[in-house]
């Protein structure tokens, strides 16, 4: 699987650069067609405390799934990502076998 974490308008450390690939990487033990993923962190300019975003997008053959979730951390908001795409991979998976 390819994988690729964009940070924009800040820089990521790697702690968290490696905990988004564990995450994701998770994703891809449940189906092997996942071809690529993206990752998007972002900071949201509102001047709430839940301003972290995490946009987590994931390239199946014929399909794409995406998920976006805003939380007060990177960490918990890539959890929340992952967790509604492992829903969709599931759907994915009964549709297509």
């Amino acid at each position: 699987m390819d994988f690729k974490v964009n940070a924009v308008h800040f820089s990521a450390d790697q702690k968290l650069l490696d905990y988004v690939h564990g995450k994701v990487k998770k994703l891809e033990m449940m189906a092997d067609q996942i071809i690529a993923s993206e990752v998007y962190l972002k900071l949201d300019k509102n001047g709430d405390k839940e301003n972290k975003v995490a946009e987590v997008k994931l390239l199946l053959p014929g399909n794409e799934l995406f998920a976006r979730k805003q939380c007060k951390s990177f960490e918990e908001a890539t959890d929340a990502a992952v967790q509604a795409l492992k829903k969709q991979v599931e759907k994915y998976k009964s549709k297509t076998s």
